[in-house]
């Protein structure tokens, strides 16, 4: 076989220097093991690509590359240069190449290791011919090598691959000029087959000399229109824009590189960033080093870098020292004018980097270095259209720029100054104005009107409304105050408002900004909200002349159709009286009104002047205040301990609040009618009238909502109506000591009022017994009348109204009555009473006896009374009876059942003729003997049972029960029965 490389003579060369020297063969393996196992699996397309690349370069054409793999031989047919000699002495050398000085990517020669990784007999085929390289076949040349015996057995055997090269027949494809031939290891086909389909068209921008790449099926190319490229993948394409950069590297910084490095003083920098449909740059993530095909070494610029940075030798890292330095600063130079392509969009701003955690030393060089450029280059658009560079630029939070263009020089227009750029402005050091910095800047112009309302038109979105507070504001005088609250912005035609004292901004400035921070619409309505009217109103009535602020107010009144009571504040604007003195508005009375006819003689209250009220008219007059009828004060979160709302009575009616809480509390919604102690004594009919009526029905009945200091809300009784009720407005009479007619309960004890249903709720006449138990203040006075003999109470009323009063009054200490009523129409010296606890010593009492109604303790605190069971000292009936068990008495299973128990484990013994201290009675209970008297009958039983069951309640049903054992079955049915249309 034809040997037109001179592989023999390489063979020997290299196998004569092995046996000479086994430490030269260790090197040589171990150079080979470093580059086929240093991680070059992922790398093999990378080089095939890469050699192709520089073939077409070396051949100054178009180059292309085909790869196809048919699952066990992976082929790389390419255009361009052919091997030659020193080509395949370079393949055998390793450290060298026959790219030197040349204008190609490779990286001299170790790039071709690669294939080891997947191969151990790779072939390169070409038109002059073919060379093979076989780790079997140096492995057997290399045994009878006796000097590498020993090498041999530590190595297991192990030879480099392509040290040693063999004549091979060239068989090139069609189109083509080489085709290298990989045979790939059973080991590697999953991962070969992997890396085919991993391959991006971005390969293409690192190697300029390659224009197409095929992939069995699939095609990439790379087309190129000026600074930017096309790159397509099958039937996707898109667009690419590039910065290309070159020069010569001074000799100084290649003193310390290899001597292949030292021939190539050649420095080229490539910035890539793929470009969006329209135009505008699309920043790419997880970059790395291009130099010039992949690396490991992380760029986090937002393009793709290729750079001729130096590498260390397993070609994944860059190798640090001053030539990486140099190459940092050309690529951050390239950046720089790679965004100045970009300078008229704002996406722009995506492509400056983040001083983040950097990925890599590297990395963090090169944003550094990028970073200080930029700042100092011309890429940012204004709003006037220049270009600026960000260390003269201005940016605007808050605010649209375009108002500000005439003052602020370098300003960026609003699109650039958006939240979606602040990060890069920031990076940029982009002075960015906003607040009171922005403020500071305008307090300083000096502007038409006009141009003020457009620049309050740009800051109508800006969140810093503080910082706003302080805007320079120009008058309608000619003045340029700061600030816009409290101004007037003149909208409508108003009276004269020089007695007010007040601001108004130039027509022309006035735009809806400065109403949002504080100033107030010159309307009328407007003009009555502005607290300093009020303040000026408040003391009016101690000017020495009142009369111009009150010819404004009212005038402002007039136009603003202000209702009655709308304004509370303007009751105490100053007004004449027909007696020449000046009053609160609030202090006169209407002549023709309903309260001037109620009120006492003597009243604190003025009439208007005639003139006045014959120029103003009564309506505007009650507008501000003067009284028709009656006036309402509303408050809210009054605290009881320190209120004065200046009400008659408004301590008491605090007290009662309170103690219907019993608490502390803040009461809200208070809305309470004046001036009620002021109505004469014969004018209430005609003033409850008033009050009755629709519009202020609802305030006398609304309550009030006291807010107690665990957090819950009551309702309490309003002041009016509280007042009403404490105060004789019946007929003389106080309603809390009249009662409804509905209320029989208490008939006899309260007199009926004379007036009808409505009113009476209005006043709050009693409407039974639990309406006077709910007013403790009302309990005195309730056991006054039980205990006066001039009064009656309803017989049903009285077995528990003294129960109820106890229980109502547990929490208050209430006096001792001096009678007791202990029947309907019977009262007796509290003293003489006792108490009935216990219904069995009913027969040996003659004390006077007051019922309990269940709750015979409390009663007996509340008069203080003895227990009647306290007043006997007897042990049981005076002699014995005929005992038996409960359970032998007919019918009570069924009477035990009635009292919801079962037949008690005890003796009834009955009596003929039951007596106790020699008196008769019916029943007598002691301890697990329930004694009857047999003439008592089923009443005595029932009663005797159900008081051992502790259901007294249910003696009635137990003794019928009793009475009727031979109808037990009937009656049981009964109890099982439920009224008609019962739930």
């Amino acid at each position: 076989m034809a040997d037109p490389f001179g592989t023999a003579e390489i063979r020997q060369r290299v196998l004569a220097a092995w046996a000479a020297s086994p430490a030269r063969f260790r090197e040589d393996a171990n150079a080979e093991e470093d580059y086929a196992l240093g991680g070059y699996r992922d790398r093999l397309v990378v080089e095939l690509a890469q050699n192709a690349a520089d073939a077409a370069v070396r051949s100054g054409i178009p180059g292309s590359l085909r790869l196809t793999f048919d699952g066990a031989v992976l082929r790389a047919a390419n255009v361009g240069a052919p091997l030659e000699a020193d080509g395949v002495q370079a393949l055998a050398t390793l450290r060298a190449s026959a790219k030197r000085g040349a204008a190609t990517v490779g990286r001299f020669g170790v790039g071709f290791a690669a294939v080891l990784a997947v191969c151990d007999e790779p072939e390169v085929h070409s038109k002059t011919g073919g060379v093979r390289f076989s780790r079997s076949e140096t492995a057997r040349v290399v045994s009878e090598l006796p000097t590498l015996a020993e090498e041999l057995a530590l190595r297991d055997g192990g030879v480099p691959a392509l040290r040693l090269p063999w004549p091979a027949d060239a068989q090139v494809p069609d189109g083509f000029d080489t085709e290298v031939v990989l045979p790939i290891r059973p080991d590697a086909v999953d991962l070969v087959a992997a890396a085919l389909q991993a391959v991006p068209a971005e390969l293409l921008l690192g190697l300029p000399g390659l224009q197409r790449l095929q992939l069995g099926d699939r095609v990439l190319s790379a087309h190129r229109d000026g600074a930017e490229v096309d790159l397509t993948d099958g039937d996707r394409t898109n667009r690419w824009r590039l910065h290309e950069a070159s020069g010569t590297i001074p000799a100084e910084l290649l003193a310390g590189r290899p001597t292949e490095e030292r021939d190539r003083d050649a420095w080229t920098v490539t910035w890539a960033v793929p470009l969006g449909a329209d135009g505008t740059p699309a920043p790419v993530t997880d970059g790395v080093l291009n130099a010039p095909t992949p690396s490991d070494e992380p760029v986090s610029l937002p393009a793709r870098l290729i750079a001729t940075i130096p590498l260390d030798p397993d070609r994944r890292h860059v190798a640090p020292g001053p030539l990486t330095d140099h190459l940092i600063d050309r690529a951050a130079a390239g950046y720089a004018a790679l965004l100045t392509a970009f300078s008229a969009v704002p996406e722009v701003l995506g492509l400056v980097p983040r001083p983040t955690l950097a990925a890599s030393a590297f990395d963090g060089a090169l944003v550094r270095a990028t970073l200080d450029l930029l700042r100092q280059t011309a890429f940012l658009s204004t709003v006037d259209e220049t270009v600026v560079a960000p260390a003269d630029a201005v940016a605007l939070d808050g605010a649209a720029p375009a108002a500000f263009a005439d003052v602020l020089n370098g300003l960026l227009p609003a699109e650039w100054s958006t939240a979606r750029w602040s990060g890069a402005l920031r990076a940029l050091r982009v002075r960015r104005l906003a607040g009171a910095e922005l403020v500071e800047t305008l307090s300083t112009v000096d502007r038409p009107p006009s141009w003020w309302h457009a620049m309050y038109d740009a800051l109508s979105e800006s969140p810093d409304r503080e910082a706003l507070e302080g805007l320079p504001v120009p008058l309608s005088d000619g003045r340029t105050v700061t600030g816009p609250r409290g101004l007037l912005l003149p909208d409508v035609e108003l009276p004269p408002l020089d007695a007010l004292g007040l601001r108004v901004v130039a027509r022309a400035a006035v735009h809806p900004l400065l109403e949002r921070l504080g100033a107030l619409s010159a309307t009328a309505h407007g003009l009555l909200a502005d607290d300093r009217i009020a303040a000026q109103v408040e003391i009016s009535v101690d000017e020495e002349d009142p009369e111009p602020l009150m010819e404004a107010v009212l005038g402002l009144v007039a136009a603003a159709g202000t209702g009655v009571g709308e304004l509370p504040w303007l009751s105490q604007l100053a007004l004449p009286g027909s007696d020449g003195d000046w009053y609160p508005a609030g202090e006169l009375l209407l002549p023709d009104g309903e309260l001037a006819d109620l009120v006492e003689d003597d009243a604190p209250f003025g009439r208007p002047d005639a003139e006045l009220l014959e120029r103003y008219g009564p309506a505007a007059l009650e507008a501000v205040g003067v009284l028709r009828g009656f006036a309402i004060l509303h408050a809210d979160d009054v605290d009881p301990a320190d209120a004065d709302l200046e009400l008659d009575g408004e301590s008491e009616w605090y007290d009662a609040v309170l103690d219907a809480v019993d608490g502390h509390a803040l009461v809200s919604g208070v809305a309470a009618i004046r001036d009620l102690e002021l109505i004469r004594l014969d004018a209430w009919p005609a003033a409850l009238d008033l009050l009755g009526g629709r519009e202020l029905r609802s305030v006398v009945l609304a309550p009030a909502r006291a807010a107690l200091d665990d957090g819950r809300t009551v309702d309490v009784p309003s002041y009016t109506r509280w007042w009403l009720r404490t105060h004789p407005v019946l007929d003389g009479q106080r309603p809390d000591r009249l009662r409804t007619a509905a209320a029989g309960e208490l008939a006899g004890l309260y007199d009926l009022a004379p007036v009808d249903d409505a009113l009476a709720e209005l006043t709050g006449v009693r409407t039974g017994l639990a309406d006077v138990l709910a007013d403790i203040d009302a309990l005195p006075d309730l056991l006054r009348r039980l205990g006066d003999p001039d009064r009656t109470v309803p017989a049903a009323a009285l077995r528990d109204i003294y129960a109820r009063i106890a229980v109502a009054a547990r929490d208050f200490a209430l006096d001792r009555p001096e009678w007791v009523r202990v029947a309907a129409d019977r009262v007796v010296p509290a003293d003489s009473v006792v108490v009935l606890d216990c219904p069995f010593v009913l027969p040996l009492l003659s004390h006077p006896l007051v019922p309990a109604g269940g709750a015979a303790e409390a009663v007996a605190d509340l008069l203080d009374a003895p227990l009647a069971s306290g007043q006997l000292d007897v042990v049981g009936p005076d002699a014995a009876g005929d005992p038996g068990p409960w359970s032998a008495v007919d019918g009570v299973a069924l009477a035990a059942a009635r009292c919801a128990g079962a037949v008690p484990d005890a003796t009834v013994e009955v009596h003929s003729g039951l007596t106790v201290a020699g008196k008769p009675v019916p029943w007598w209970p002691a301890a697990g003997v329930d004694h009857v008297d047999a003439a008592a009958g089923a009443d005595a039983l029932g009663r005797a049972l159900a008081w051992r069951l502790g259901r007294w309640d249910c003696r009635t049903a137990a003794a019928e029960a009793l009475r009727h054992p031979d109808r037990a079955d009937e009656l049981a049915a009964e109890d099982g029965c439920e009224p008609a249309g019962r739930d």
